[in-house]
């Protein structure tokens, strides 16, 4: 291949989606409100995990000082949240991280994005579904799992389950069957249940502070219990039993728990006012499911020492702790509603993904396809409950559940990338930098251009590549060459942060024991990544008037990326062994069918700059 064809394969990988917003185009019903979206949000977020993690990060990591744990996750999800929230305002499209990517990074990045979202979805509705067959399966003494032991036994282990679950199948179909019926009837469905889910959470932590004891909270020191017929010692005692790295290492696990209010960011073209409810919908459900966590937390460690909670069922332990076991009915009400909104939480998005890639072209087109009385994706909808009704029949889905926490990441990290190298950007022909600005900015902007067109020049060809334009910029406005300077740091800062990471957990135990190497090494990295972030932080930023705005950039972003890389490199060998497996046959199908069907392979201009200022010039007539 010659050096020219060697360019043009390149160029092909990271062309960029040119998107309007002035344009009404959308195939899908307009419908949701702000609060539908939050709604949505506190539903996928606010699972059944808050009846269960709550007592395991306590009673192994945290003790009392859970409640801080949850403090910190919340503030490291707010972090991808408020970069999510600023995509929301800025593309209001369907499609989510994979959307965001596309329009900033290029095709590629925007493929490997959109491949892991389905596999996190796909991952994600299996797994509710059959933890919800689980759980009604208890409450009415487990006949279910005994019969189909009984009758349809599979010994197949570490590949499949125990026994196929025909119930959670059951549940996949009826909630696919309500969101190929419409999506406003889906988001009523899903504001019962979490209304329900809500309330049933203000009485545990109401009930917790009427019946807890401050006291709880100042146990004695050097606690050491029996449990399953071992001897586990269980901290020191007092408020921070496990002493700080106890609370961060509750942290960590506590963050998976605010994992899915991305799947408001999906609802882009379904929303009534896209560029302001996105945003509200995605910093509200993230304070409220804060709020319920917090609240649970606190209530479960006043009404019992943190050391007796039980793993697997803490509220009922408690409620039985304090001589209230009728509350077990509410808690079991609450639990299946918790279940049922995450679940509808994790198909929402899933058939919303594959419709905007389909029908970008780099999925197969027909399943792009949209039914045109409901307004819905049917037939990505469809496909994708069959995928994970199939899952859920099958499967033991217990090693699979980790893949979810990569691709889930590697999308928040790839967004709040994206949002970072955006704003330093000149005013590009292409409307998706620009697209959240008025009408009265978008005609200055033009006439500006055409201005200095005409003089036969731009601002930012008159600077000149040296290291005083890349700490002391000469234009106040962004230029081509300060958004140059930010891709290259900004590239620079990702490699830094990966090397960060991989050193902190692969040379865990050489930074234990105080080796210099180790920490000198560390320390160079922080150094330069610092050095790198001061660079940005000189560029100038695009004025670009937006509903919403990510604050204290660069910091911010940055922030976010190293938290979710920090959490990936802490996953096992085998998840990323299952990773690259799945990302081995994505590549197939890119290369084998999307990279030639793209729908932006189809424009024949001669350069990509060329097509986009053609595209604008008609975009802001």
């Amino acid at each position: 291949m010659s050096c020219k064809g060697l360019l043009g394969f390149g160029q092909q990988l990271f062309r960029r989606k040119v998107v309007d917003c002035t344009r009404e185009d959308s195939r899908l019903s307009r419908c949701l409100n702000t609060f539908d979206l939050v709604a949505l949000g506190v539903g996928s977020t606010l699972g059944a995990g808050v009846y269960v993690l709550a007592g395991a990060v306590a009673r192994e990591n945290s003790g009392p000082a859970i409640v801080i744990s949850f403090l910190i996750a919340a503030l490291a999800s707010v972090l991808a949240g408020l970069c999510y929230g600023e995509f929301g305002a800025r593309v209001p499209k369907t499609g989510s991280a994979y959307l965001y990517s596309y329009v900033t990074v290029g095709e590629l990045w925007a493929f490997i994005t959109g491949w892991n979202l389905i596999l996190s979805y796909v991952i994600g509705t299996s797994s509710v579904a059959r933890a919800w067959s689980a759980t009604f399966d208890e409450l009415i003494g487990r006949h279910i799992e005994k019969f189909f032991q009984q009758y349809m036994s599979m010994n197949a282990p570490g590949v499949l389950a125990k026994y196929p679950d025909v119930f959670s199948v059951v549940i996949i179909l009826i909630l696919t069957g309500l969101l190929t019926f419409g999506v406003k009837e889906s988001a009523v469905v899903n504001k019962v249940f979490t209304c329900i889910n809500v309330l049933v959470l203000g009485f545990v932590m109401v009930s917790g502070f009427v019946k807890g004891s401050i006291k709880n909270w100042q146990v004695p020191e050097n606690i050491s219990l029996e449990y399953n017929g071992t001897q586990e010692q269980y901290g020191v005692g007092g408020f921070m039993p496990f002493g700080f790295p106890g609370v961060l290492s509750g942290a960590a696990t506590c963050f998976y728990a605010f994992v899915g209010f991305d799947c408001i960011a999906t609802t882009g073209e379904e929303v009534k006012n896209p560029q302001k409810a996105i945003p509200i919908g995605i910093v509200a459900s993230l304070l409220i499911c804060f709020v319920a966590y917090f609240g649970v937390s606190a209530a479960l460690t006043l009404m019992m020492p943190y050391y007796l909670l039980d793993k697997n069922s803490p509220l009922p332990v408690a409620f039985k702790h304090v001589g209230w076991e009728g509350a077990n009915y509410a808690v079991a009400v609450g639990s299946l509603c918790a279940l049922s909104t995450s679940l509808l939480g994790s198909m929402f998005p899933m058939p919303r993904v594959i419709y905007a890639m389909a029908e970008d072209g780099l999925l197969f087109r027909f399943l792009a396809r949209v039914n045109e009385r409901t307004k819905t994706p049917m037939i990505a909808t469809i496909t994708s409950g069959a995928v994970a009704a199939v899952m859920a029949f099958l499967l033991d889905l217990k090693d699979l559940v980790d893949l979810m926490s990569i691709g889930t990441l590697l999308a928040y990290s790839l967004v709040a990338a994206c949002v970072l190298v955006l704003r330093y950007q000149p005013e590009q022909p292409n409307l998706a930098y620009q697209m959240a600005s008025t009408n009265d900015e978008v005609d200055n902007n033009e006439s500006v251009s055409t201005s200095e067109s005409q003089a036969g020049f731009l601002p930012e060809e008159e600077e000149k590549y040296s290291l005083k334009a890349v700490v002391f910029p000469q234009n106040t406005d962004p230029s081509k060459l300060s958004g140059f300077i930010v891709n290259v740091s900004s590239c620079i800062i990702g490699f830094l942060i990966v090397t960060f990471c991989s050193l902190t957990v692969l040379g865990k135990d050489a930074l234990i024991s105080g080796s210099t190497w180790a920490i000198t090494l560390l320390v160079i990295v922080f150094l330069l990544c610092l050095i790198c972030t001061v660079v940005i932080w000189r560029q100038p930023e695009s004025k670009t008037k937006l509903s919403f705005k990510v604050p204290f950039l660069p910091v911010l972003p940055i922030l976010s990326i190293f938290v979710n890389m920090y959490l990936m490199m802490q996953l096992d060998g085998g998840t990323w062994i299952r990773f690259a497996i799945w990302m081995l046959l994505g590549m197939v199908i890119y290369f084998c069918y999307g990279i030639w069907h793209s729908v932006e392979a189809s424009y024949s201009a001669p350069t990509d700059a060329e097509r986009s200022t053609d595209n604008n010039v008609d975009n802001c007539k």
